[in-house]
């Protein structure tokens, strides 16, 4: 199973530096705000690895409450932007 895990971290690595590629080069506030939502959820799924290879379950709940206000927080950005735009 190690190398499985060895094998997750590296693909959520790269994908995570895909995000983080996105995130900065944009063209647009909405094309950011999406890379950072999954750049969230990308490190929410690092965690649980990390959870599921430690064995240790005691973080779930703080991994389930970082991943609601990720989602949250995104939705209320986009509707911010969406409403800027709309009055410009």
């Amino acid at each position: 199973m190690t190398v499985v895990f060895t094998i997750t971290f590296g693909l959520l690595s790269a994908a995570g530096v895909l995000a983080i590629l996105r995130l900065a080069k944009g063209p647009r506030t909405l094309d950011r705000i999406l890379a950072l939502d999954v750049l969230l959820v990308l490190i929410v799924a690092g965690v649980a690895v990390g959870i599921a290879s430690s064995l240790k379950g005691f973080n779930i709940a703080l991994l389930i409450t970082v991943a609601l206000l990720a989602f949250v927080g995104s939705i209320a950005a986009i509707r911010l932007v969406e409403r800027w735009e709309e009055y410009r």
